[in-house]
C-alpha cells in the first residue's frame, strides 16, 4: 500500500461523510434560517421556538434519509474491506 492509495481511501471516505451528512445539515439550516427570519420579523426572542423545530426537522430528515446513509456505508465498507488483500502487495 503506497502514500497515494491512502490518500484516495481517505478522500473517499470524507467525500461519503459530506454526501451522507449534507441532508440532515441543510434542512437543519434552512429550518434555522427560516425560524430565524420568522424571529425577526416578528421580534419574538424565545430559545425553544429556534430549538425544538430543528431538532424535529433534522430527525425526520434523519429517519427518512437513514435506509440511503446505511447502504453508501455498507457499500464502502464492502469495497474497503474486498480491497484489504491488495492493500497487502
Amino acid at each position: 500500500m503506497n502514500q497515494d492509495f491512502a490518500v484516495q481511501i481517505i478522500q473517499q471516505a470524507v467525500t461519503i461523510i459530506l454526501v451522507v451528512s449534507l441532508p440532515t445539515v441543510g434542512v437543519g439550516l434552512l429550518v434555522g434560517f427560516m425560524i430565524s427570519l420568522f424571529q425577526a420579523v416578528t421580534q419574538i426572542q424565545e430559545q425553544t421556538l429556534t430549538f425544538v423545530p430543528k431538532v424535529i426537522s433534522v430527525l425526520l430528515m434523519f429517519a427518512f434519509t437513514s435506509p440511503w446513509m446505511i447502504s453508501m456505508m455498507v457499500d464502502f465498507t464492502t469495497t474497503l474491506w474486498s480491497t484489504i488483500p491488495n492493500m497487502a502487495r
